[in-house]
């Protein structure tokens, strides 16, 4: 009898400690790190693709977007090509061309060094995409992925991801609406 209740004992305390082990392993995570945020904009163009596509295809020129007030690069539209955008006030974007596809009418490029006071974001990466709409206009895409910039837990309200998002967003709709109104102007 003896044998059978220390064996009883010892099956119990082997079932609670494998209980405890699971429910460590079950209890909820309360901290996670940033999730992957993305935008896409797009907007019509009463032009040929061709012609949009001559005003955005060259990496080394972003004169369409209004806060960049110098683009200065190497490499043109090399794999590995690199721009520095200045801004008005005078900060500094730094990109670099990943992916270039001119007969697809798009190109893919990352932000290599920016401050996130100027643009709140981290590993951010970027697609300009021309493409056919009705009508024998053109329709751009611009789609950005990104992490906001504050990677940590518990972000400042400027650098969380409704400040990235809000940010990208507004960038993206700016430079496509003057990107449409330079060409459509004829400018």
């Amino acid at each position: 009898m003896r044998m059978r209740s220390g064996t009883a004992i010892a099956g119990v305390a082997a079932l609670a400690v494998a209980g405890m082990a699971l429910g460590a392993a079950f209890e909820p995570v309360s901290a996670h790190g940033p999730t992957r945020q993305k935008v896409r904009e797009s907007i019509e163009i009463n032009a040929p693709q061709a012609k949009v596509w001559a005003a955005i295809g060259n990496f080394q020129d972003m004169s369409w977007l209004p806060p960049v007030t110098k683009t200065e690069g190497e490499k043109g539209n090399e794999i590995g090509a690199t721009r520095k955008l200045t801004l008005e006030g005078g900060a500094t974007v730094e990109e670099e061309l990943y992916k270039y596809e001119p007969d697809m009418l798009s190109y893919s490029y990352r932000i290599t060094k920016v401050d996130v006071k100027v643009l709140p974001v981290t590993n951010y990466s970027s697609t300009l995409t021309v493409s056919p709409a009705p009508d024998g206009k053109a329709k751009v895409e611009w789609a950005g992925a990104f992490y906001r910039g504050f990677p940590n837990n518990d972000p400042p309200p400027e650098l969380n991801d409704e400040a990235a998002v809000k940010a990208v967003s507004g960038l993206y709709k700016v430079g496509l609406e003057a990107l449409k109104k330079k060409i459509e102007s004829g400018s």
